[in-house]
């Protein structure tokens, strides 16, 4: 039998952007399906289709997630990295997320609120780990101001200072995932994470709204420290 497509009235007092985003979460099927299945949100099953493909939470992986609220991101690492360890005979990994907002517990995880661009905090992270990690993921997005390309300039700056902590912060090795907004104006972020990465690849999963800009980098086999910059900056 065909799912009806739910039509909401707009309310006195209400205005038609909010029907259209309440008729849109009504008849997201990734939205019902993320309370069927207990995630915190539908930006769960970008996390589970981006490691479906490059398949970065591995049992026993260290992972740091940026902006963690609500919690559907460490939801999943948990599960992939075996953090409770309920997969018995695989590595037991760890989670951290991090949160600038006090974020509900996630069984598994360990939440601090935290900026992450204050100074120190690579090495505060670090000791939260016992060490290096091996995942550095961020699925933030800055507040948004109605103006297309002010809003992608402000994901692309999130994106470039997640993609610092994680140059201080990886093991060699290691995997780097953001959001970013196709816009045009990564393009320095994107050649620092191509001398700093094995491979780099910009990929919208499925779990995206097709209405959006937005996609993700998921840069893997990072070469160490210092290697996302050039000769001259070097010198």
């Amino acid at each position: 039998m065909r799912d009806l497509k739910v039509r909401v009235k707009t309310a006195r007092g209400r205005k038609l952007s909010s029907t259209r985003w309440l008729e849109r979460q009504l008849n997201d099927p990734y939205v019902r399906r993320a309370k069927a299945e207990g995630y915190r949100g539908r930006a769960a099953y970008k996390l589970i289709e981006l490691d479906d493909r490059f398949d970065f939470l591995r049992p026993g992986a260290r992972v740091v997630d940026l902006g963690c609220a609500p919690g559907g991101w460490l939801q999943v690492a948990v599960a992939r990295v075996n953090a409770l360890g309920e997969r018995k005979g695989k590595p037991v990994g760890r989670v951290i997320g991090i949160d600038l907002q006090e974020v509900e517990p996630v069984p598994g995880a360990e939440i601090h609120q935290l900026d992450f661009l204050s100074e120190g905090a690579d090495e505060r992270v670090k000791a939260w780990l016992g060490g290096t990690a091996d995942v550095v993921m961020s699925d933030m997005a800055a507040a948004s101001s109605g103006h297309r390309q002010t809003d992608h300039l402000r994901i692309v700056a999130l994106c470039e200072a997640a993609a610092e902590l994680a140059f201080d912060v990886l093991e060699p090795g290691g995997t780097f995932v953001a959001k970013v907004l196709a816009g045009g104006a990564e393009g320095e972020l994107q050649t620092r994470l191509k001398r700093a990465f094995a491979k780099v690849a910009n990929v919208k999963p499925p779990a995206s709204r097709a209405d959006s800009s937005e996609k993700y980098v998921v840069a893997t086999g990072f070469r160490g420290r210092g290697t996302d910059r050039d000769e001259g900056a070097q010198a």
